[in-house]
C-alpha cells in the first residue's frame, strides 16, 4: 500500500486535472468542411467492409462538421473510416455504434466536452442521430449555470423507456438514451467515441422522469486502472461524485427552476448496479427499433436486421450484468 502521503499526492493531482480540465493529445481526427465527405468509388464491396469494419466493437471513424457553428443547422457527424481516409458511411451514432466495446468496455459518445456549457445532444429525431446543440424557443441553449467539469455524453443502443415505470425510483424514463459522465484528465471531443470502465449510477429526478447518470473513466486514462468501482472514486478522488450530484441538482436554477431530486436515498450505485442499468435501457432499445415504435416518440428508426452486433451487445451486455430485472440492485 503506497504511503498516505503519496497517495493524497494523486488524489490532489487528479483532482486538479478535474477541476482545470487538464487535456492530453488526442487520436481523435476532427475534418471541418462545407464540402460532403470525399466518396470512394462506388464498389459494393469495399462499402460492404467498411460498413462492417465501422460497426465492428472497435470503432474506425472520421468526424465531420456540417453547418455554421453556433447556428441551429449545425451537426456533427461521424463517419465510416476506410482505406486512405476514404469515407463511404455515415453512421447513427445511436443505432449504428456498438454499445460494448472490446475487452467489456463500453462506448462512450461524448456530446458536451468538459470545461464547456454549449449544451450538445445526439439528434435522436433525425435520421442519421449526428449531434446538434439543444434548442428552446428558437435559443440554442448553453448551460447558464457555466462550464461543466466533466465529459458528458451517452451510450449508444441504450433507451429509458417513458412507458417503464422503473420500481427504483417509481418514475419513467425520459426517452433518451443513457447519460454518461466521464472523469478522465482529457477532455473529449463533441463527437469522439471513447471505450470507458463504468464506475457507478446517480438516479436523477428531472421533471417527473428518471434520468439516470453513469459514471465512468476513459479506459486508457492513466487513472483508470485504479478505479474499478465508484467506491475507488471516492476514496481516491474524494468529493467527485458529491461534485457530479450538485451539478445535477442546482444547474437548472439559474433558469428559475427548483433544484432536481434523486431517488435510491441520492446514493451514487456502484458498477454492478450501473451495469444492471444498462442491460435495462439497452433491452428497452432493443424492443423500440424490433417492434419499430419510432412513430410513437418521434423517431427514424433502422430495421433491427440491418445493424451490425446487436446480438453480441445483447449477450455481452447480459454477461457483465448477470441480471435479475425484476429489481435493480
Amino acid at each position: 500500500m503506497a504511503p498516505a502521503s503519496a497517495g493524497s499526492a494523486r488524489s490532489d493531482a487528479l483532482a486538479l486535472g478535474l477541476s482545470l480540465g487538464a487535456a492530453a493529445t488526442s487520436a481523435y481526427v476532427l475534418w471541418k468542411t462545407t464540402q460532403e465527405p470525399k466518396q470512394a468509388p462506388k464498389d459494393k464491396q469495399l462499402e460492404k467492409k467498411l460498413k462492417q469494419q465501422a460497426r465492428s466493437r472497435k470503432i474506425e471513424s472520421l468526424i465531420m462538421e456540417r453547418g455554421q457553428a453556433g447556428t441551429k443547422d449545425y451537426r456533427v457527424h461521424v463517419l465510416a473510416k476506410g482505406e486512405e481516409d476514404m469515407t463511404v458511411a455515415e453512421l447513427s451514432l445511436w443505432h449504428d455504434v456498438p454499445l460494448v466495446a472490446e475487452g467489456g468496455l463500453f462506448n462512450f459518445i461524448c456530446e458536451i466536452p468538459k470545461c464547456t456549457r454549449k449544451k450538445f445532444e445526439v439528434a435522436t429525431t433525425e435520421g442519421a442521430t449526428p449531434i446538434k446543440q439543444d434548442e428552446k424557443k428558437g435559443v440554442l441553449r448553453e448551460f447558464k449555470k457555466g462550464d461543466i467539469f466533466f465529459n458528458y455524453g451517452c451510450f449508444p443502443r441504450t433507451w429509458e423507456d417513458p412507458r417503464h415505470v422503473s420500481p427504483d425510483t417509481g418514475y419513467p424514463g425520459d426517452n433518451d438514451p443513457l447519460d454518461v459522465c466521464e472523469i478522465g484528465l482529457r477532455q473529449v471531443q463533441t463527437g469522439e467515441i471513447r471505450p470507458v470502465k463504468v464506475l457507478g449510477v446517480l438516479a436523477m429526478i428531472d421533471d417527473d422522469e428518471t434520468d439516470w447518470k453513469v459514471v465512468a473513466i476513459d479506459a486508457e486514462d492513466r487513472w483508470a486502472p485504479e478505479l474499478n468501482d465508484i467506491n475507488d472514486v471516492e476514496r481516491l478522488i474524494p468529493g467527485t461524485v458529491s461534485l457530479i450530484r450538485e451539478w445535477f441538482r442546482t444547474y437548472k436554477i439559474p433558469d428559475g427552476k427548483p433544484p432536481n431530486k434523486f431517488a435510491l436515498d441520492e446514493k451514487c450505485m456502484g458498477a454492478k448496479y450501473a451495469h444492471k442499468v444498462i442491460h435495462e435501457t439497452h433491452t428497452f432499445w432493443c424492443d423500440l427499433v424490433q417492434k419499430q415504435l419510432g412513430d410513437d416518440f418521434g423517431f427514424q428508426l433502422p430495421k433491427l436486421e440491418t445493424l451490425r452486433g446487436v446480438a453480441n451487445d445483447s449477450k455481452m451486455v447480459r454477461k457483465i450484468s448477470n441480471p435479475d430485472l425484476t429489481k435493480l440492485g
